[in-house]
């Protein structure tokens, strides 16, 4: 067992030594990193030596096997996708062939960059292409000690450009999502997530793949529920968008509320200045959907800037209803008005969602968007994650993408949700 234990050890601690694709290299540290525990169970029962020796035999091999169909399929998978990468016209999605939930995506320079939620730490991907992201350069960029605010469930993290410094904005809580008895009592339903909350982490450099980031500050959210946090960059200045509650121990729903910040770390309004722009009020925004005396896990959450590129119209798009079943989707708000802090300068639109599940395409649960532009810029794209199969909820979303258009009122047109082929943005290599 020590011979077999100790080859465990070399395989994950070298894996990166060998040409494996990156999302290879997850599937061997997955399944041999399984094996102690399995050989471990086998001191709990009464085998005889022989019989433990086959055990251990047996348990030993189904890591090696899972490693032998993961390289099968990783090349399979590679194969099949090979359309986003080699130079010919077509990809198909998901963009990334593992499961990924809340992506942003940036491109500066000649990259893509990619965040996600990965729950444990703030991981940045770098790809010269937007449709193939299973061969992309991978970087930790956030590791967080243990027994810190925000050390479990990191977020929807999300990487920006202001003023020539890169910051990650992202949500985290410090335990797990697990409040105490005696906080979870004075919620009028359970609110596991009611220490979440946003913070900030600061590169050191002006190219975000050579910055080391850091922890610069947690944001003001007034001691209450913060998730899914973003920048909105407007003429009168910065801006933070959150999902937010009423009150600190309402738990739900969950709604958008503004502040304006001083600089990317630090939030300027006080808790009285705060303002709400938009409440989960319509049927597709409720749960279970159009029950109206529900409030429970309805949501607006997954704010996200979309600037017209024609017009200047600057709108939030936002996810609504619960993100682990099929009703899940993105609504629209447009600033008419020249105050962000202003609710009413907002314009909602109330007509229904705006991008939403394909069931002919088994395309469900669609939402928690991000927005980019083709290589040679000519092209506008919306990168969101979806499932498959909805009663899989949260394990089974994946990451796609496809390009949009816009409306002859100046707001964004998107396609239905599906799996392709499409044609890949213009300009990529």
């Amino acid at each position: 067992m020590p011979s077999l234990l100790l080859a465990h050890h070399l395989l994950i601690s070298h894996v990166h030594l060998f040409r494996f694709t990156p999302q290879l290299q997850r599937s061997i540290i997955f399944f041999f990193s399984g094996l102690p525990f399995l050989v471990s169970l086998t001191s709990l029962f009464r085998f005889s030596p022989q019989h433990r020796r086959g055990i251990m035999f047996f348990l030993s091999a189904l890591p090696f096997l899972g490693f032998l169909t993961s390289l099968v399929s990783a090349q399979y998978s590679n194969a099949a996708n090979s359309t986003a990468s080699n130079g010919t016209t077509s990809f198909n999605n998901p963009i990334l062939n593992e499961v990924g939930a809340d992506p942003w995506v940036i491109r500066h320079g000649d990259y893509y960059y990619m965040t996600y939620t990965t729950n444990t730490n703030i991981t940045i991907l770098r790809s010269s292409v937007l449709t193939d992201w299973d061969n992309a350069d991978v970087k930790l960029a956030f590791d967080p000690p243990p027994g810190m605010n925000y050390s479990t469930d990191l977020w929807a993290p999300e990487l920006h450009l202001i003023d020539n410094s890169w910051y990650i904005i992202m949500t985290a809580d410090p335990n797990f999502d697990t409040p105490s008895p005696e906080i979870d009592m004075w919620c009028d339903f359970n609110c596991p997530a009611v220490h979440h909350r946003m913070y900030v982490l600061e590169g050191s450099s002006s190219d975000p793949w050579d910055s080391t980031y850091t922890l610069k500050s947690q944001l003001n959210t007034y001691d209450q529920f913060a998730i899914d946090g973003t920048y909105f960059q407007h003429g009168s200045g910065l801006y933070h968008i959150y999902s937010c509650w009423y009150r600190q121990y309402d738990a739900w729903p969950a709604n958008l509320c503004i502040t304006k910040m001083s600089d990317p770390w630090t939030v300027e309004s006080n808790f009285t200045e705060r303002q709400i722009i938009s409440t989960p009020d319509n049927p597709w925004e409720k749960t279970p959907y159009g029950r109206p005396f529900n409030q429970r896990l309805s949501s607006n959450e997954g704010p996200q800037q979309l600037t017209n590129p024609t017009t200047g119209q600057q709108f939030v798009i936002y996810s609504a209803a619960r993100s682990d079943n099929r009703n899940y989707c993105l609504g629209q708000l447009e600033l008419i008005g020249d105050d962000p802090m202003n609710p009413s300068d907002w314009r909602k639109n109330n007509q229904g969602c705006v991008f939403y599940q394909n069931p002919k395409a088994e395309a469900y649960g669609v939402g928690h968007a991000s927005f980019t532009k083709s290589p040679d810029g000519t092209e506008d794209w919306i990168v969101y994650h979806g499932m498959r199969d909805p009663a899989n909820g949260w394990s089974a979303r994946t990451i796609r993408a496809q390009p949009f258009t816009w409306n002859a009122d100046g707001s964004p047109k998107f396609p239905r949700p599906g799996y392709g082929p499409y044609q890949v943005p213009s300009g990529q290599a």
